[in-house]
């Protein structure tokens, strides 16, 4: 199901946007707010975070909204409850994003099923390889969800191809080691990393950590499918609210499919979402 909708989309725009946010973060109700502005601007697809106490893939800025989030009480419940809203409210695909111990202590399959119940395609687990996780795989296919694996510029081009053996829906290929929100250097090397991916598998790849303005995108272009922007977005709300929030992701035109148009974006001032649009 995600991986036609990426396809069909594909076939409309050279590139799609996933953007992140730490559910809670500030709050439950900005939150939404936040989501509802970025599926305004024309975003093709979001990764939900549950917030967890020890994120370890994530820098210093998503590392401080999960634990705010937690410590104005955020939990899982919570977390369901906030994606079954936004899946029957926006019409594009929701993931969520977390580590395994919260599966783990919820349970795999009661986790999965509750996905389906709240309107999820798929998840992102970047501390579970599919070595360890043959419960999670069997609980994903059974509820016709997508496990959504990593490549990173480590990985060898043989395990690359029995990861994607694992996947669903697309590739995360994380531009760098390390973790969130560190500036990534877009270059030839990242290009040569990004054709070891595209031969690793037939599943559209998304590119993150580290995609902060427009000439990240384009760089991306004809290498990658989506470019996944989080941290940016975060910093963003945190200097200048959930106002400047929505002002620098607007983005206007005569029609959905047409969002992605440099004639047809907003021009703000601040003149931060311009840098995304083609």
């Amino acid at each position: 199901m995600l991986e036609s909708y990426l396809r069909d989309r594909l076939r409309q725009r050279d590139i799609l946007i996933m953007t992140h946010i730490v559910i809670g973060y500030p709050s439950f109700e900005e939150s939404f707010r936040i989501v509802e502005s970025m599926v305004n601007a024309g975003v093709d697809l979001m990764e939900l975070q549950i917030p967890f106490s020890e994120p370890i893939a994530d820098g210093p800025v998503i590392l401080h909204a999960n634990q705010k989030a937690l410590s104005g009480g955020a939990s899982v419940q919570k977390c369901f409850e906030f994606a079954q809203k936004v899946t029957r409210t926006f019409d594009i695909p929701f993931l969520f994003m977390s580590y395994y111990n919260i599966l783990f202590k919820y349970g795999v399959d009661r986790f999965s099923k509750k996905m389906v119940e709240a309107g999820l395609q798929g998840a992102i687990v970047p501390d579970l390889p599919h070595e360890e996780g043959e419960d999670y795989l069997r609980a994903m296919s059974l509820h016709n969800l997508a496990p959504i694996f990593i490549f990173s510029p480590t990985t060898s081009d043989k395990r690359m191809k029995t990861i994607a053996s694992f996947a669903r829906g697309f590739i995360y290929c994380v531009a760098r080691k390390g973790v969130t929100g560190i500036d990534t250097d877009f270059s030839d090397q990242l290009e040569g990393y990004l054709g070891r991916c595209r031969a690793a598998t037939d599943l559209p790849l998304a590119l993150g950590f580290g995609v902060k303005d427009r000439a990240d995108v384009d760089f991306i272009k004809g290498k990658a499918d989506i470019a996944v922007i989080g941290t940016q977005t975060i910093r963003l709300m945190e200097n200048e609210g959930i106002n400047a929030f929505y002002k620098l992701l607007a983005r206007k035109g005569r029609g959905h499919d047409q969002a992605y148009s440099r004639a047809n974006c907003y021009r703000d001032t601040a003149g931060f979402f311009v840098r995304f649009c083609r």
